[in-house]
């Protein structure tokens, strides 16, 4: 099992900080992050956010990149409706070379309705999008001289220069929860990205079998909410208001989108207080100690299949010295029981 971290340098008015110093503070994590032994740095990915979601995955991934040596880095996930594929693939592959072959693509349809009606963009054509702009960057990336004519998107004659440093591109991923998105995950032949909810994986190795594809050539990437601290209590005295924020927002669009069954349910506590000891923090977070978290973690690898596990960890407002040393905690005292 591989180790990541996810930022999504969400930055809320009630415990703000100025963005040059608070996007220095992350951009050190994931440099530390390194000297850690986390195999890789994941970068997510919204629009318009009231608490200023980074909107621009790729090029973080660009600045990421110029500042490590060794750990991966990729999109959790780029919102593939929002960007020009074309854009998309220079972008991708400047990455790939700053980073000298780091560089892993995820990508999604997106979700939420403010983001879609923003960009004036059809909701309903989320999917077909999705798959227009994987197609056309495939072929920009391995392809010369590419011409096409598509329901979105038209070039004519373009060659991508330069060209990515992993061959024939970098590894391609797709967020998906879904049972539609699932299947489309297999279908374009990309490893598989997800987060809370039933596990997707039973049927993405179906479909790749019937597919005819082998799974073991396919990694299946789960994220999680994660926070080590030296007691339980400090852990969730250290927490509870920041993901008291966060399941708001996502509560709000997840409901709005309703994609998943479940999703349109409201969340079973109405305080941050409430979080704690609830039946959703049980099966969905990991918070406490190091062994606390690692119990947790090896129910969760007994019962879900997962060969990369992402941690998110910076919940949005927490102080920074906090979730670095959340990260430090982790990596010392509950990795190690999992590389072997």
């Amino acid at each position: 099992m591989r180790f990541g971290l996810m930022y999504d340098f969400r930055n809320p008015r009630r415990w703000y900080i100025e963005p040059p110093r608070f996007y220095r503070a992350m951009l050190d994590q994931m440099v530390e992050a390194e000297t850690l032994g986390f195999d890789h740095v994941w970068l997510t990915e919204h629009h318009f956010t009231e608490d200023a979601y980074n909107p621009a995955s790729l090029s973080t991934a660009a600045a990421v990149a110029a500042l490590t040596s060794r750990i991966r880095i990729g999109t959790f996930v780029m919102l593939m409706p929002f960007i020009h594929p074309v854009r998309a693939a220079e972008d991708v592959v400047l990455a790939d070379i700053l980073s000298n072959g780091r560089f892993d693509l995820g990508v999604g349809q997106g979700y939420t309705h403010e983001e879609f009606n923003a960009f004036c963009v059809d909701r309903r054509e989320r999917a077909p999008r999705l798959e227009e702009g994987v197609e056309l960057m495939r072929r920009l990336f391995t392809e010369d001289d590419v011409s096409f004519d598509g329901r979105f998107t038209r070039v004519s004659h373009m060659t991508l220069a330069p060209k990515a440093v992993q061959q024939p591109h970098p590894p391609l991923w797709i967020g998906a929860r879904g049972p539609k998105a699932i299947r489309r995950a297999a279908r374009l032949g990309a490893h598989l990205m997800t987060t809370l909810g039933p596990d997707p994986a039973p049927l993405y190795l179906e479909t790749l079998r019937e597919l005819g594809r082998n799974p073991d050539d396919f990694r299946i990437a789960q994220l999680r909410m994660v926070y080590c601290a030296d007691s339980e209590d400090q852990a969730w005295d250290d927490v509870a208001e920041h993901l008291f924020h966060v399941f708001g927002y996502y509560e709000r669009v997840l409901g709005e989108a309703a994609d998943v069954e479940g999703d349109d349910q409201p969340l079973p506590f109405r305080r941050a207080g409430e979080i704690r000891g609830s039946a959703f923090a049980d099966a969905a977070l990991m918070i406490g100690t190091p062994d606390q978290v690692a119990a947790k973690l090896e129910r969760f690898r007994a019962e879900y299949a997962c060969t990369d596990f992402i941690l998110s960890t910076h919940f949005a407002g927490l102080d920074p010295a906090k979730s670095g040393r959340s990260n430090a905690l982790f990596a010392r005292e509950v990795m190690p029981r999992f590389r072997r």
